[in-house]
């Protein structure tokens, strides 16, 4: 059994990537998914003039520290006009300050949705890219697209969309297993 740590990078009460996610991590039976609020450790916007005077803030200690004893990740990234949301790049901007490799030797299943065709894939393949500047392993990605008209009541609507799901969870859990 892993212990994997699950998170979306929105700020939004009623964000749909974390709506997403939990669908997601309902699927990972067997393993021990520990569920976290990025608002629940609030960091003011990154500043190498902040960080000389003020130094890393507790909360960004208490959430490397729960990253970095957590076997896997389960992360949603939103988009906001074709990039990850100002508040997701800020917690990433904190966490590579404090550790360069905040992502080191964490294996990831990486997701995106939007209400737009695209599912936020411009997002989705931004922060894969940069994932791995901190030392992290995407082995499986995932674009959910037109989340209003796919998605009801915590489900996958999409018979084709929930397969797709299916198999990269699927494969994602044999993965970090092995």
């Amino acid at each position: 059994m892993k212990k994997i740590l699950a998170f979306a990078g929105s700020n939004s009460s009623t964000s749909i990537n974390q709506q997403l996610l939990n669908n997601i991590t309902e699927r990972l039976a067997g393993h021990e998914v520990q569920h976290l609020k990025l608002t629940d450790y609030p960091l003011p916007i990154y500043s190498v003039d902040k960080e000389k005077v003020e130094g890393f803030p507790m909360h960004l200690k208490i959430l490397l520290d729960k990253i970095s004893v957590s076997d896997a990740l389960v992360i949603a990234v939103n988009e906001h006009n074709g990039a990850p949301s100002a508040f997701f790049k800020n917690t990433i901007d904190w966490l590579s300050r404090l550790d360069r490799n905040f992502l080191s030797e964490k294996e990831i299943l990486l997701i995106s949705t939007s209400p737009g065709a695209r599912g936020a894939k411009s997002s989705l393949d931004y922060t894969q890219n940069i994932f791995g500047r901190f030392g992290g392993k995407v082995l499986e990605s995932f674009s959910f697209p037109s989340f209003n008209d796919n998605f009801q009541d915590g489900k996958v609507i999409n018979e084709v969309l929930d397969m797709g799901i299916e198999d990269v969870v699927t494969t994602f859990a044999h993965q970090i297993e092995a």
